[in-house]
């Protein structure tokens, strides 16, 4: 961490109980404001553009620990990794011009999947702007499709409310990013005082959900449905809904199938977990939504990769969608009842409606889903997610059972994007919410090993396991110094099969086995990579390599780096083709 020998004391500092109306300059009010909402954890690189906030950094660092990164990117990465983990909102600062745009890529990541973040940007003065001046770029407009909200700074005495503004807006309701665009004039300006006050707008997010009708009615069809199935995303996680959501599964003894984003939401052994449903799900929750008589969808957009052919999608049930945004209501598939609120409210009422109907009509719901059951138990039990084994290579799925074998299932799984990522979604059952950090939304190559090591910083005790492939461990790898610096044990796991596997897999069903452009058997030697980090290095080629090699891994106190080299043209089953009806899996 920081070197406490360059620290000077606590009185030559800065300090963030300022007297009131003390005159002071931006960024000194952006630095306060900062720690009044909470942030002790900032990643970062300073540029030009920002150089007066980095200066109150400093003063205040006994306050805010500033981890420099490498790359912008891996800033915005990392605050999400930080905001995934804990729930709370991440925050990040880059400089104008390409520091603004090195970021896009992860404030896009967290705008798709609804992640809380306040990203600070620097920008040229307020006089030059529309110039072209040095390292200007209109970062308002580049942000404006991918933020919750954003702002260009204009005065200094709105910047306290907008920072308070901000953090709530990013936090409330649906979450997301919120871009506040700095310019540099406006850091060094004095502020005497407000000009206008912070308004506390009542969160979209409420605790309490207040549509009782729509409640009792969708109570009425979950006890009576013969084949109902809880379809639940990221909603869950982020509303804290898992304990609610396990409760009322129990008392109706319904099947619950998670997204990508929702795995951890319910845990993955569950007896009423399906597992993952979508592209890369099991066979029994396809099965199951395509066949259910009432689907009850939590917290998730019917995103393509779960839908397939929207026109065949759970073609015989009474679809309900519950979530805290309206706009994604009938945005892609059209319910026949919606209620509008945050999932932990929305279920708690419903747990609620179900408790005033008594036992009887529980119970005979319950003994008309045994149909259901037997039905659910055949697709589960014919087509299972196999792990085959061989003697002389790593299979890839083979690995995350050891992983979980050697973490005791307890481990923080934060992945990159591709065949990687599906793998660990099927094989690493999740015991809890925020176990399981990926990039869902847009897929964001990269996202894996900066996130993990901003989740790692959130979870100092716990253990952290970025899984990536070979192709996006080097999209953002120069973040392994990061780590390195500031003592971070984060272990990142390459599943190393010389290919962009995920596209590699596609070319062989779809495009007649055309390799194009997919090779990456000319990689680094990742071994001597991490090494000369400063990390340790260790590889796996054959299966009997691979126990002893995670657990050095494991043990050890430090950063580590495992290469294991895994099956070179293995793919990921059950596969639904894009745009096909979900029935019709592909499933080796």
């Amino acid at each position: 961490m920081r070197d406490v020998a360059t620290i000077e004391t606590k009185e030559a500092a800065g300090k963030s109980d300022a007297p009131a109306n003390k005159p002071m300059r931006g960024a000194e009010v952006l630095v306060r404001g900062l720690i009044r909402n909470g942030v002790d954890t900032i990643f970062g690189l300073p540029g030009g553009a920002v150089l007066h906030i980095y200066d109150e950094l400093w003063r205040f660092r006994d306050e805010i620990t500033h981890y420099l990164v490498r790359h912008e990117q891996g800033a915005v990465h990392a605050a999400e990794g930080y905001a995934r983990a804990t729930g709370k909102v991440g925050t990040a600062i880059v400089t104008s011009g390409p520091g603004a745009t090195n970021a896009v890529t992860g404030i896009a990541t967290a705008y798709m999947d609804s992640i809380p973040l306040v990203v600070i940007t620097g920008q040229v003065p307020l006089p030059v702007i529309g110039t072209d001046a040095f390292q200007e770029v209109d970062t308002f407009g580049i942000t404006l499709p991918i933020v919750k909200h954003n702002y260009l700074v204009r005065d200094v005495r709105d910047l306290a409310a907008i920072v308070d503004e901000a953090f709530r807006i990013a936090a409330s309701g649906k979450p997301g990013p919120v871009v506040i665009d700095l310019p540099k004039d406006i850091t060094a300006h004095i502020c005497d005082g407000p000009r206008r006050c912070y308004y506390d707008a009542a969160s979209a997010g409420a605790s309490t959900c207040t549509d009782t009708q729509t409640v009792h009615i969708i109570a009425d069809r979950l006890i009576n449905a013969e084949r109902p199935v809880f379809y639940v995303g990221g909603g869950i996680v982020t509303s804290g809904a898992a304990d609610a959501l396990i409760e009322l599964a129990e008392k109706l003894a319904a099947p619950v199938t998670p997204t990508l984003m929702g795995l951890g939401g319910f845990p993955t052994a569950h007896k009423l977990s399906l597992g993952m449903l979508g592209m890369h799900g099991t066979y029994a929750a396809n099965m199951a939504v395509s066949e259910s008589d009432l689907l009850v969808a939590v917290g998730v957009r019917f995103d393509d990769r779960v839908t397939g052919k929207l026109a065949t999608f759970a073609p015989q049930a009474e679809i309900v969608h519950i979530d805290i945004d309206p706009s994604n209501i009938g945005k892609v598939k059209q319910p026949h009842i919606s209620l509008v609120s945050d999932a932990k409210p929305a279920l708690e009422a419903l747990l609620a409606a179900i408790a005033e109907r008594g036992d009887g009509p529980l119970a005979a719901g319950k003994a008309a889903r045994l149909d259901w059951w037997k039905k659910l138990s055949t697709w589960r039990d014919s087509v299972p997610l196999v792990c085959e084994s061989s003697e002389t290579e790593i299979k890839p799925q083979q690995v995350i059972e050891e992983l979980h074998r050697a973490t005791n299932g307890d481990a923080v799984i934060v992945t990159d994007v591709g065949q990687h990522q599906m793998w660990a979604a099927q094989f690493y059952p999740f015991k809890r919410t925020r176990q399981w950090i990926t990039s869902g939304g847009l897929g964001t190559m990269g996202f894996g090993l900066p996130a993990a090591m901003g989740a790692q910083l959130a979870l100092p005790g716990q253990t952290v396991v970025a899984v990536v492939g070979d192709g996006g461990f080097q999209m953002t790898n120069q973040e392994l110094i990061t780590a390195i610096q500031y003592n971070i044990p984060l272990k990142v796991l390459i599943m190393n099969n010389g290919y962009l596997g995920m596209v590699r897999q596609w070319q062989e069903m779809f495009y007649d086995r055309a390799y194009s452009e997919v090779d990456l058997s000319i990689s680094p030697d990742f071994v001597k990579l991490a090494e000369a980090y400063g990390a340790q290095g260790l590889r796996a080629t054959t299966p009997a390599e691979l126990t002893n090699v995670l657990r050095q891994g494991l043990e050890h106190k430090g950063v580590t780096v495992w290469d294991v080299v895994v099956t070179k043209e293995e793919n990921v089953f059950p596969i639904i083709p894009a745009g096909q009806d979900t029935r019709n899996m592909i499933l080796k």
